[in-house]
């Protein structure tokens, strides 16, 4: 089920799990943010990855999917402290990740 796939890629991200991260993606695998347009997965690894294990939890309060695509709306928490909501974007090629788009909400804070 894509909701399943969808939370193990969140639960590698929080633990900083490299292989099993690595293990749900596509070879084509893209990501985009607004500090990242389009970005493969090479490039993910350089400038995304360092961000992984630095966050307390990422609370799901959505997730939506229709076919090979999934929206999921979360709370997320850093070890500094700081709390945000975002939205991303999943699309699947079976049980993998084939891209991922962020959409950043105002942090909580404010």
């Amino acid at each position: 089920m894509i909701a399943d796939r969808v939370r193990a890629f969140f639960a590698a991200f929080l633990r900083a799990d490299r292989a099993a991260f690595e293990e749900m993606l596509t070879d084509d695998f893209t990501f985009t943010s607004p500090y990242d347009d389009h970005i493969d997965r090479a490039a993910y690894f350089e400038t995304c990855w360092p961000s992984a294990g630095t966050f307390v939890h990422h609370d799901i309060d959505q997730i939506v999917a229709e076919g090979d695509t999934c929206f999921v709306v979360y709370w997320g928490q850093a070890r500094n402290g700081s709390r945000f909501r975002n939205t991303e974007l999943f699309r699947l090629d079976g049980d993998r990740v084939r891209s991922v788009e962020v959409f950043f909400g105002r942090p909580a804070d404010s």
